[in-house]
């Protein structure tokens, strides 16, 4: 059984953080740099090709987005909130600290907990799985998102994140280090 106000609190997490990733999504291609701009930051990031990720992390945003504001999948749209986030973790913020508003992990550290979170807690009786009677919650689909989120994410800087070395880190290389 489930508490009261599971399902009121499932509909105002969904409500709240889908259209979020999804107005994040559309900025990278609709927004002032449009879909140029995303592509000459994540170049700038080392993501490489720059113009694919630009376009799969926009494309990624704005489904999970949806997903997550319908209630529709779960925990597949969080899992994909999950991984957006690592590699924005990873490129963006790392090494910047904890405070967005120094570019520090803190946002993209909640948006990741906050997913996982609604991935344990289910879409709720108001969703698209609700309606289908699709309800899957609890601790395996959280640690699902968790872990393909962070999986999908360590192949994809594995495979595709190669950033500009400093000068002062390419001769510690050079020195055996």
């Amino acid at each position: 059984m489930r508490a009261p106000g599971h399902d009121v609190a499932a509909l105002v997490l969904r409500a709240t953080l889908g259209p979020m990733l999804f107005a994040h999504g559309w900025n990278k291609v609709a927004g002032p740099g449009r879909l140029k701009g995303t592509t000459g930051w994540f170049e700038s990031l080392g993501l490489r090709p720059a113009e694919v990720h630009a376009r799969m992390a926009a494309g990624t945003e704005m489904a999970a987005g949806v997903g997550i504001a319908l209630g529709a999948a779960n925990p597949l749209p969080a899992a994909a909130t999950v991984g957006l986030m690592t590699v924005a973790a990873r490129t963006d913020h790392r090494g910047k600290g904890f405070f967005v508003f120094k570019g520090g992990w803190e946002y993209v550290g909640v948006v990741g907990g906050a997913a996982v979170a609604l991935a344990a807690l289910g879409p709720g009786r108001y969703s698209l799985d609700g309606v289908l009677r699709r309800q899957r919650a609890g601790a395996g689909p959280a640690l699902l998102a968790l872990g393909v989120g962070t999986a999908s994410a360590a192949a994809l800087l594995a495979a595709c994140y190669q950033p500009e070395r400093k000068p002062d880190e390419t001769e510690t290389d050079n020195q055996g280090r």
